[in-house]
Order: structure tokens, then sequence, then C-alpha cells
């Protein structure tokens, strides 16, 4: 599907690439121009070569952290619009992201559709109707931040129980219930 070159155009960050190549054709379809990024270096470079109207900046990857790059995203062109996508939601990320320059803040998975319902909002200066009516029970946000702490010890529940400052047994208890639900 060829795209008119007055197509808005979408910068995609992630360090996945099934991810972000599903997001990029997605966009496409959706009557968008969607250029890939693996991570932050890259997205700073392509951001100065075609100063795109959204960036859609994955929160955790190798190297610079999409927090990071938030800023130096704003330095280039304060009037792109840059949403943040992650698996690891929480308050105190979705502040800092919201604190470096972020306009906005979505947990993965999270779809084209939703995704553009929020910049178009964001844009218009209207109210975000397409942001979560909800907010998430504190067991859910426990259960994401114990998965954080796992993730980031790699796996070794011994090392994140003692980081969470409770005991292996009552870790792996907590892990074997499904999720709460959001």
């Amino acid at each position: 599907m060829p795209i008119s070159e007055d197509a808005p155009l979408a910068l995609v960050v992630d360090d996945d690439e099934v991810f972000r190549n599903r997001l990029c054709r997605a966009l496409a379809n959706r009557n968008w121009e969607a250029i890939p990024a693996a991570n932050g270096d890259a997205a700073a470079t392509l951001a100065r070569e075609c100063s795109p109207d959204l960036v859609l900046l994955d929160l955790r990857m190798p190297g610079r952290q999409g927090l990071d790059v938030i800023e130096e995203l704003r330095a280039i062109d304060a009037s792109m619009t840059v949403i943040v996508l992650t698996g690891y939601g929480s308050i105190p990320t979705a502040i800092s992201a919201m604190k470096k320059g972020a306009d906005y803040y979505l947990s993965k998975p999270a779809d084209a559709d939703q995704i553009l319902a929020v910049y178009e909002n964001l844009r218009s200066g209207g109210v975000d109707s397409a942001a979560p009516q909800t907010v998430p029970t504190l067991a859910r946000v426990e259960w994401e931040h114990m998965q954080r702490v796992i993730a980031d010890c790699k796996g070794n529940i011994s090392q994140a129980a003692r980081l969470l400052g409770i005991h292996r047994r009552s870790l792996q208890r907590k892990l074997s219930k499904f999720p709460p639900a959001r």
C-alpha cells in the first residue's frame, strides 16, 4: 500500500524486533509512514534526520533506556509527540517518563488503534478518552513489580526475593497464582 508524501511519520523504537515490525506494519496500514529503530541511539539519529510527528518509545532496552532518550528527543524537536510503551508499567516509571517530557505512557500490549486514538486526543488538546478509566489494583501493581524485579535478576528467584525483602518461598507462592485482574 503506497503512502502519500503528506502522511504523518512515526518512529517506532523497540528492541523487540517482532513487535517493532508488527507495529510499523499496522501504522502503515493506517496511512502512516513508520520507521523502525532498535535502540535509543538509533532513535536519536533518525529523529534528527526525519523529525517524526510521533515517537513510540520502549521504556526498557539494552544500552540507553527509553527514559534516557526522551530529553534528547525533546531537544531535537519539541513538537513531536512522545508516547512511552512498556511491558513493565508502574506508577514511578510513568511519573519519571512524564517529568522527562513524554506526552503519554501506555502499557503493552498496546495496539495501533489505541496508540493513534491517544495521539489524536493529545494533538487536539481534548480530554483523553482513550486513557484507561480504571486504576490497576494494588495486587496487580505488586505482581507487575515482582515480575520486573525478577526480570532484572534474570530469573533468579532467590536474588529477587532478597531485593524485594521477602522470603523466597513467599515469592514463589505469589508467583504460582495467576496474575491479578487489572
